[in-house]
């Protein structure tokens, strides 16, 4: 698993700590939705979005890498991703893949191809 990937970019600008949940998320192209849930967990630090009406409120899984930049004032989420990338993540469920290392690791493989930066 890509460490990278899984923690917060120094330039992201998140401050260890902050409660990210109702920011905003906004794509390389677009709105994506809501964080509805995130962690600071080292080595497992991400978001899950809410994507609401977008993908059928649905919600996914953006591991903290994937950040570019956190406005606070704004209270919105940059990521380095367009909203058919996250889109086409693989599926998440809160009840099975949170914490489990072998969804991670899925999780790890398709965003590492997709990396902007």
């Amino acid at each position: 698993m890509s460490d990278h990937l899984w923690g917060y970019k120094p330039t992201s600008g998140h401050t260890a700590g902050a409660d990210l949940i109702g920011y905003s998320v906004e794509a390389t192209d677009g709105s994506v939705g809501k964080v509805d849930k995130h962690s600071d967990e080292v080595g497992s630090a991400h978001l899950v979005v809410d994507t609401g009406v977008w993908i059928f409120g649905k919600e996914v899984l953006l591991p903290a890498g994937t950040i570019k930049a956190v406005d606070t004032e704004n209270r919105t989420i940059f990521v380095d991703l367009t909203k058919d990338q996250i889109k086409d993540s693989p599926e998440f469920d809160k009840h099975k893949h949170t914490g489990d290392p072998g969804y991670h690791a899925q999780l790890d493989s398709y965003y590492t191809s997709h990396r902007l930066t």
